[in-house]
């Protein structure tokens, strides 16, 4: 019967305990070292050796290592790739890291500020896939489309990413491995007219290999 309620986001007075151990920062290579002792306390597995193509020759470990985690976000891109043809949704590589492109009307609803039915579906079908690859770091980032009030921007950027957080955090995804941030309009990858707005309305959740 659980399974026939639909999500809805808990009161944000709870959001901090549901995001304690997240950073809200850009997902650098320095915040990613930074956070690695706090992500291996808290469980968190690196790409390793067992995660190797069976024919890896044997070499160099700095290249094998790079083989190795290249095909552990191909084989996760792969995956999906597959569950996510949906309208609104893209799977892209951005050189090892994986990026899932969500505009915002294909997860959250159209009048208010939650995760829609058919999102919290995607988002559960994301956090199915990440528990599976848990060798991953995940910057989960919002952006709006061109407001006057840059302030504003800000903040409704930053609740769409935390919103997302949210949620995997309630479907068991550690917050050790969470990058939040809020990017306002910046980075807009369509025109800003009436069509391109909806498109720069999204959220994108970057996965990166652990290592």
């Amino acid at each position: 019967m659980c399974a026939c309620v639909p999500y809805s986001s808990p009161e944000r007075y709870t959001w901090s305990q549901y995001l304690n151990g997240a950073s809200f920062t850009d997902m650098t290579e320095m915040s990613r070292v930074a956070k690695r002792p706090v992500f291996l306390g808290a469980g968190g597995k690196l790409i390793t050796s067992e995660n190797a193509p069976a024919d890896l020759a044997y070499g160099d470990k700095v290249a094998n290592d790079n083989v190795i985690a290249r095909q552990y976000m191909a084989t996760l891109e792969y995956e999906l790739y597959d569950a996510l043809r949906k309208p609104g949704i893209s799977v892209q590589r951005a050189g090892t890291d994986v990026v899932i492109i969500l505009v915002r009307d294909a997860i959250m609803e159209l009048n208010i500020a939650d995760i829609s039915e058919s999102g919290a579906d995607t988002l559960g079908i994301i956090t199915k896939i990440l528990k599976k690859y848990p060798a991953t770091f995940v910057e989960i980032a919002g952006y709006t489309d061109a407001m006057r009030d840059t302030n504003a921007a800000q903040a409704l950027s930053l609740d769409m990413a935390q919103r997302v957080g949210v949620y995997m955090s309630q479907h068991g995804i550690s917050t050790a491995r969470m990058f939040i941030v809020g990017r306002g309009a910046s980075r807009p990858i369509a025109a800003q007219d009436d069509i391109g707005r909806l498109t720069n309305r999204r959220v994108e959740i970057r996965l990166a290999p652990a290592r």
